[in-house]
């Protein structure tokens, strides 16, 4: 039996790997969205071929965080969905979108396949957009100031870019060709703009947050905290020669902007996390006073010591089947 504070661990960690995990496998599957074509039928099918296989299977990592959130913290749970509830239904409204054109877009008539590709791309851009518009307010602590409104708006367009910087690389890694030159192009841009995005929210998130400037900057680890920002800073200039180098010669190391961007992804959500430790609603809540109790917990986790690793394990395997040049789109 684990008690409860090691239970508010166990599942704030599971929560976290689940956000984390969506953020990367997800986003690039929204990126592919935003980047699709709508004058270009050859390059619109090969992009959507390369997440076919994928794209619904990775929305599985966003039900199970929200479901361990339901399950571990109801509280929180209740009052994040309360704050967000307008936003979600937005975001869901996009992530329906996209489904629906998915689909149709095969069935179509010719003449009608441009309008659901149209909707794939407006509903990848609205979910990705409302995801960073949520971001922005939980960090602010779900204020309804207009900075906190403006600081959203900042979040939103920079999860959009970060998107679409993991789409283009996964492009990269997955064409050929003219196609595959054209998302090295997208990559390229799509850092930088990134780049630029994580600066200005580093810079405005402590200044406008107090427990986030006293979490950094008045740490006795200072040093090595700092460290985590210079290392992402750095893997984006490394990124972007990379690119430069795939413009010559785009047969060798097309995994790496890819794995790049998943490691940029990784220590922002990193820091995000430090940020507002141990917090699951920043300054209002922290998960050992979220965390439901502990019997039903210590129940429910026998199920997740199966299912978690079912799901990782059945994530590695269509990947590891999938892998490799994407090949001509079939919906059958």
């Amino acid at each position: 039996m684990l008690n409860p504070e090691m239970l508010s661990y166990v599942y704030g960690a599971l929560m976290a790997l689940a956000i984390l995990v969506y953020a990367i496998l997800d986003g690039y599957d929204l990126g592919v969205g935003i980047l699709l074509p709508t004058n270009n039928d050859t390059d619109a099918d090969t992009m959507i071929a390369s997440i076919g296989p994928f794209w619904d299977a990775n929305e599985t990592w966003l039900v199970l965080a929200v479901g361990l959130a339901l399950i571990a913290f109801p509280t929180a749970h209740s009052i994040i969905l309360q704050a967000l509830y307008l936003p979600i239904t937005v975001m869901l409204i996009g992530l329906i979108l996209r489904g629906v054109a998915f689909d149709f877009r095969a069935k179509a008539k010719v003449k009608r396949k441009k309008l659901w590709d149209t909707m794939f791309k407006l509903g990848s851009i609205l979910a990705a957009f409302m995801q960073g518009f949520m971001l922005g307010l939980y960090v602010m602590s779900f204020e309804t100031s207009m900075l906190s409104l403006l600081f959203a708006l900042l979040s939103g367009a920079g999860v959009v870019g970060a998107y679409t910087l993991i789409g283009a690389a996964w492009l990269v890694l997955k064409t050929e060709g003219e196609l595959q030159s054209k998302a090295i192009h997208w990559c390229q841009f799509a850092g930088r703009v990134t780049f630029i995005g994580v600066i200005a929210v580093s810079i405005v998130n402590p200044i406008i947050n107090s427990s986030v400037y006293k979490a950094w900057f008045e740490s006795q680890t200072l040093a090595v905290i700092l460290m985590l920002p210079i290392l992402c800073l750095a893997l984006f200039i490394f990124q972007d020669l990379i690119l430069e180098t795939l413009k010559l010669n785009n047969k060798k190391r097309v995994w790496l902007p890819f794995a790049l961007s998943a490691v940029i992804f990784i220590l922002c959500f990193f820091g995000l996390t430090y940020s507002f430790y141990p917090y699951v609603v920043p300054g209002k809540l922290t998960i050992f006073d979220a965390v439901a109790a502990p019997e039903s917990l210590n129940f429910l986790f026998y199920g997740v010591v199966v299912v978690v690793p079912t799901i990782i394990m059945y994530t590695i395997f269509s990947y590891r089947v999938f892998w490799g040049k994407v090949q001509p789109l079939s919906y059958y």
